[in-house]
Order: structure tokens, then C-alpha cells, then sequence
């Protein structure tokens, strides 16, 4: 005797359970802005976490709602898509929106980290109307839908290494190189002073927070489980998705490792923000290509992901001398970079049945081309917009403002009010005195 499911039909049966993923993943991806919160509260001055904390929450409700009005249609039309694109009315279409919507806002939130205390509330908000909106949308764009640009050349990118935390990376360090250093952040002579974040605990608990969502990034974008195949259900995308599950893990960890042992070898210690940070090299690292890299192309990929970051977040702070406060470009840009240009050396394909070296080199070739077409494009626009809030007085708080922390100057409110000043901010808009309480008995 067999059983049925009377009246089934397999086309809604796999259509629910796709949905279901989707949005189960879009979710997890929704809760890394948690992580981005702590992670960057973290990393600031105790006077400054409330306006970090403010942005990461702006971030995502300004953004998600100039993507939807705007983003999302400049991403189909740059795409090839029309007007029509996938926002179509139907449950799947607003689905499918949503999906991509978590990825831009992904993009975005970054280079808050970049440009933490010193941005005006208002020019940060005003760049995170154009990067939902606009220089997001061209990126995905051109990469990820069928009439693109670079997906016409074959660019490789499957979760976003160089399209959200490539971009992220560039855009954050454009941004801190157009509004300068923070107040005594280096010395007359050049030399840099170190300013620490006021909660490693914060800044790990982000970390843990982000690589839990992470798995939503990368193995979320294997976004079909099952499919139609002459007539009958079949495995989708989840046909390789114990790869992504499994290169997504390796290189998280190996990134951790390579920024730990960089760490120990130019100082003897093993720094705790460069081995949770290397963790998030590690994972920007491999994000690009998780579908088609070998098991030891994810130890090689994340193991050097996570070894740049020391070394290039000291080539920014003392060679350059941008004061990239959250080091969201070893984090995300040259880690993102670097992973999307390996692609082709330690995909699958290079090496069934031997080295195949044209394979590399022709791979390298295109992901190079895309490289370089995001960082001209990301570069352009972003220090356009930050180059005119900073021409015209908009882009920085004044030194005054500066000194006082941005969560006073820019929101009327202390983080910590009892290590504070002595005066905390009360409903009214007054202030009330914090005396000290001693006991006598």
C-alpha cells in the first residue's frame, strides 16, 4: 500500500517550502545588524556609542525604505530587468525583494564603522539615502542579474565577497579619507596614537552575533531547496550546499587563526580584536565563492584573509593615514577583494582531472575586470558625496562636539551617565545632577 498526499500538488509544495528558507535566512541575515551594532559599539569611546548605535538603527530603516522605493527598480534597470523586475505583486516577488533588501542594507551599515566619531548624524543619513538608493543597486546590479554588465563577463560572486562587503570596505575607507582623522588620532609628526573601543565583550559579542548570521549570508544564497524536474520534486540549489555550509565554516575559523598568528608574530601577543575581526576576514573572505571552492582553497582563502588584516589595517593607520576606526577595509574590503580575485585557483573545476591554468588565468582575468569596475565606481561616488557635505560645512561635527562625544552634541543623551559628566539628560530636555551616595553606616 502507498499514501499520497490527496490533491497534491508539487509545484505549491516546492514553491512553500523555497518561500520558507528565503525568509528564514532573510531573517538571520536581519539579526547580523545586531551584531554590526555591537560589534561597532564596541570599537568606540564610551561617548560616542549612542550615535554608533543610532546609525546602525537608521542605517537599516532610511535604507530599507529608499531601496524599496528607489534601489530596488535602479537595480532592475541597471540589471537589465526593465521597471518590471521582480517586485511584481505577488507573495514571491515581495519575498524576493526582501531578500535582496537585507543584502543592500548589509552594504550599507559598513562604513558606519569607518567614519565613527566624528560624521554628522545628518551626512551620514544623507549618504545612506544615495547608497541604498543608488551605488549599491549599480553594483548588484551589473553583477547580479542576467543583463548586467559583469554577469555578462562571467564575474563570479555568490554571496556578496566584493558586491556588498567589497563595496562596504571601499566605501568606508573613502569616506574616513574625505573627513580626516579624529582628533588625536596621530601626532604632529605623523607617528599614530592608539584611541581603544571601550568594550572588547561588545565588540566579540558583535563578532559571534555577525558569524551566526553569516550562515544566512552564505548558505542562505542557495536559495532553492527543491525544484521541478520532469515533473516531479527534485534537490535545487541545496544540491551543493554542503559545500557552502562547509568552506563558510572552514574559512571563518582559519581566518581567526591567520589573524591570530600574525598578531603573535609582530608583537608576541595575540591581539582579541585582530582574531575576532580575522574571524569576519575570514568569512568576507570566502563569501564570493563558497559553491565552488575545495576544502583547502577555504583553509587558504580564510587563513589569508584573516593574515592581511593586521598587516593592512597598519598600512591604513601609518602609511596612509586614514583613521578607519571599526578597520571595516581589512575587514571587508581587501578581505572581500582578495577572495573574489582567488576564485579561479581554488575552484573545484581548476583542479578535476589536474591543474587546468587556462581555467585560472581566464577566471582571474574576469574577476579582476569587476574588481576594478566596483572600486572605480564605489570610490567615484562615494567621495562625490562626501566631497560636497564636507565643501559646503556638512560632513563633520565641530572640535567642540567632538570632544564633548557625539552622543551628547548629536542626540542630548550619555551612554553611561554615571561615568559621565555628572549631568544626565532627563524627559524634559533638562538636566539632572548624579550626587554621590556614600554609606555611613
Amino acid at each position: 500500500m502507498t499514501y499520497e498526499l490527496l490533491q497534491s500538488n508539487p509545484e505549491s509544495i516546492v514553491e512553500g517550502v523555497n518561500l520558507l528558507w528565503v525568509l528564514v535566512v532573510t531573517f538571520l541575515i536581519f539579526f547580523m545588524h545586531a551584531g554590526f551594532a555591537m560589534l561597532e559599539a564596541g570599537q568606540v569611546r564610551s561617548k560616542n556609542v549612542a550615535n554608533q548605535l543610532t546609525k546602525n538603527l537608521l542605517t537599516w530603516s532610511v535604507g530599507v525604505a529608499l531601496f524599496f522605493l528607489v534601489g530596488a527598480t535602479v537595480e532592475g534597470l541597471v540589471g537589465g530587468a526593465g521597471l518590471s523586475w521582480q517586485m511584481n505583486g505577488s507573495s514571491s516577488g515581495w519575498v524576493t525583494w526582501l531578500f535582496g533588501a537585507v543584502f543592500a542594507m548589509t552594504a550599507a551599515t559598513i562604513v558606519s564603522g569607518a567614519v565613527a566619531g566624528r560624521a554628522k548624524l545628518r551626512a551620514y543619513i544623507t549618504y545612506t539615502v544615495l547608497i541604498a538608493a543608488v551605488i549599491y543597486p549599480v553594483v548588484s546590479g551589473m553583477s547580479w542579474y542576467d543583463g548586467g554588465l559583469l554577469a555578462g563577463l562571467g564575474f563570479a560572486d555568490f554571496a556578496g565577497g566584493m558586491v556588498v562587503h567589497g563595496m562596504g570596505g571601499i566605501a568606508g575607507l573613502t569616506a574616513a579619507y574625505v573627513l580626516g582623522p579624529r582628533m588625536g588620532r596621530y601626532n604632529e609628526d605623523g607617528s599614530a596614537n592608539v584611541i581603544p573601543g571601550h568594550s572588547m565583550t561588545f565588540a566579540v559579542l558583535g563578532t559571534l552575533i555577525l558569524a551566526f548570521g553569516w550562515y544566512g549570508f552564505n548558505v542562505g544564497t542557495a536559495a532553492t531547496v527543491f525544484s521541478i524536474e520532469e515533473g516531479a520534486i527534485a534537490l535545487g540549489d541545496f544540491s551543493y550546499v554542503g559545500r557552502v555550509a562547509m568552506t563558510t565554516t572552514i574559512a571563518m575559523a582559519s581566518g581567526a587563526i591567520g589573524a591570530g598568528l600574525i598578531s603573535w608574530v609582530k608583537t608576541s601577543k595575540v591581539d582579541t580584536l585582530y582574531v575576532a575581526n580575522g574571524l569576519l576576514a575570514g568569512l568576507v573572505g570566502i563569501t564570493a565563492i563558497p559553491n565552488t571552492t575545495t576544502w583547502w582553497g577555504a583553509f587558504l582563502v580564510g587563513g589569508l584573509a584573516g593574515a592581511q588584516l593586521p598587516i593592512v589595517f597598519n598600512f591604513v593607520e601609518k602609511r596612509l593615514q586614514i583613521d578607519d576606526v571599526c578597520a571595516v577595509f581589512p575587514v571587508h574590503g581587501s578581505a572581500g577583494v582578495l577572495g573574489t580575485l582567488l576564485y579561479s585557483f581554488v575552484a573545484v573545476d581548476a583542479w578535476a582531472g589536474g591543474a587546468n591554468v587556462g581555467f585560472m588565468i581566464d577566471g582571474f582575468v574576469t574577476q579582476l575586470i569587476g574588481v576594478a569596475i566596483i572600486t572605480v565606481w564605489t570610490v567615484a561616488a562615494t567621495g562625490l558625496i562626501w566631497g560636497a557635505l564636507k565643501a559646503v560645512g556638512q560632513a563633520r561635527v565641530t572640535p567642540e562636539h567632538e570632544q564633548e562625544g557625539l552622543d551628547v552634541s548629536e542626540h542630548g543623551v550619555e551612554t553611561y551617565p554615571e561615568f559621565g559628566s555628572g549631568e544626565g539628560v532627563v524627559a524634559d530636555g533638562g538636566t539632572a545632577n548624579f550626587t554621590e551616595v556614600t554609606n555611613d553606616d
